[in-house]
């Protein structure tokens, strides 16, 4: 049996953070880093059962094509999606009357839509790039069992070696993306790469404002790094965890943002909304086609 102080489950019978219940969730979840996020994607859907908000996390399930779908809200960063991810599966895998796994364990696809800066030269604001890769700076998938049996690892020895990777940092991790998901998605409209997800915005991602970086050629060295062909294309600060976590836990997951800013052209969308509303689009008619 997991312990109550384990698994935390509300006096409704929903999961701590996102205060679902295990009938509400739907197998294919599109996440969000946005709140605001959820109710754009809803209005393309049909038979909206619920829309449930806790703090970040906002959660709805509906239909697109007549497939039923969920929608949930992560807000910022790899620390969020170790609870999004965990409390997905629980949902998904747990008999929470008897706090035991289920003996049939539920398979879940998850897609991250999202938005990211890109790191190569050919990536127009506006275009749309699915994670084949993503590095995980944020050494979240360190604190779990059985992390080397799904990461790259001779990928993460080349990526150490060609930056120098300072020991004070968390050793950065490689996962694949889901083959199955990637091959649902990807056309000759979107383009594919390695993401890496930082543990911030500002120094994590090279910028500067008024702190200098402890290493300031780290984003050069990043952007001239290629393994097996693959360049590293894109940062953002969520995708590792979500592939990952899905990996140890027998889920699908794939990550597809739309490019608003080029790093190494220096400029920037801030006026993306358009943009995104098209990506919205095109992931659920090829997730439902």
């Amino acid at each position: 049996m997991i312990k109550s102080s384990e698994l935390i489950i509300n006096a409704d019978g929903s999961i701590f953070h996102l205060h679902l219940k295990p009938e509400q969730l739907a197998d294919d979840v599109i996440l969000v880093g946005d709140p605001g996020r959820v109710e754009l994607i809803c209005k393309q859907m049909t038979d909206i059962e619920f829309l449930i908000q806790n703090r970040e996390f906002v959660s709805t399930t509906g239909k697109f094509n007549h497939k039923r779908i969920t929608i949930v809200s992560t807000g910022i960063g790899t620390d969020n999606i170790d609870i999004v991810v965990n409390e997905l599966d629980a949902l998904a895998n747990i008999d929470f009357t008897i706090r035991e796994i289920n003996p049939v364990l539920r398979k879940l696809n998850l897609i991250r839509i999202g938005t990211s800066g890109g790191l190569q030269d050919y990536l127009p604001l506006n275009s749309y790039v699915i994670s084949q890769k993503a590095i995980g700076f944020d050494g979240l998938l360190n604190f779990y069992a059985n992390r080397n049996a799904i990461a790259h690892l001779p990928f993460e020895e080349a990526f150490k070696l060609h930056t120098s990777w300072r020991e004070q940092l968390t050793s950065p991790y490689v996962v694949e993306c889901s083959h199955e998901l990637f091959s649902k998605i990807h056309r000759n409209d979107t383009f594919s790469g390695v993401t890496i997800s930082a543990p911030g915005f500002y120094g994590p991602q090279g910028r500067v404002l008024r702190l200098p970086l402890a290493d300031s050629q780290l984003n050069e060295k990043i952007e001239s790094f290629v393994f097996e062909g693959q360049k590293i294309t894109n940062f953002e600060m969520e995708c590792s965890a979500i592939y990952g976590l899905s990996r140890l836990l027998g889920h699908e997951a794939l990550t597809i943002c739309l490019i608003i800013a080029n790093r190494v052209k220096k400029d920037a969308n801030s006026d993306y909304h358009e943009s995104m509303e098209s990506l919205v689009s095109l992931v659920l008619n090829r997730l439902t086609s």
